[in-house]
């Protein structure tokens, strides 16, 4: 008999700026939480979330880096990618991002498709494509800011929390679900 199946929860924002002090809670908190954590395999908030989660001396799961091609005909890596704190780096032929996030030839379809919830933090146009997959895919997410301009184009009604107890309200929850529907 195999062992059960960590749920995996994907921390999205930008893939430049950190916003360190949220991504690091959000990342710490869920390596407490018996889960993997996915992320785009980047920098910004993908490496803050990664390396939090990384070094919480108390995790279960891996970190997970689903990596973007570095273009249409080369299908390494992305340059910068994988983050040093990727454990599984997922290679890719799908080099599109930003605002072309939700096209057929962006990662970023792997990424909602294989997380059991969605966080979302800071971040543009990619980040933005990202929450409109997860309302395309009716994936569970949500998004942890100050504002809704901080992420531009956000969905309309797409659920905003405001501070982490909210967030982890909101994702255990959802795991909740995940665990009681595998059985």
């Amino acid at each position: 008999m195999s062992a059960p199946r960590l749920p995996i929860v994907a921390v999205l924002g930008s893939g430049t700026t950190a916003h360190d002090a949220r991504a690091a809670e959000v990342g710490a908190w869920l390596a407490g939480q018996g889960v993997h954590l996915l992320t785009g395999g980047g920098g910004g908030v993908m490496a803050a979330a990664s390396r939090a989660f990384f070094q919480a001396p108390s995790r279960r799961g891996l970190v997970i880096g689903v990596l973007p091609a570095a273009a249409l005909d080369d299908a390494r890596p992305k340059p910068g990618y994988p983050n040093p704190w990727i454990e599984i780096p997922i290679a890719t032929h799908l080099p599109y991002s930003g605002q072309r996030g939700t096209d057929p030839l962006s990662r970023n379809h792997i990424n909602l498709l294989s997380a059991d919830v969605a966080v979302f933090l800071p971040g543009g146009a990619g980040t933005a494509s990202e929450a409109r997959l997860a309302v395309q895919y009716q994936r569970p997410g949500v998004a942890y800011l100050a504002s809704r301009a901080e992420i531009p184009d956000l969905p309309p009604g797409f659920p905003v929390v405001a501070s982490l107890a909210e967030l982890q309200i909101f994702v255990r929850e959802v795991l909740g679900r995940v665990t009681s529907a595998r059985g």
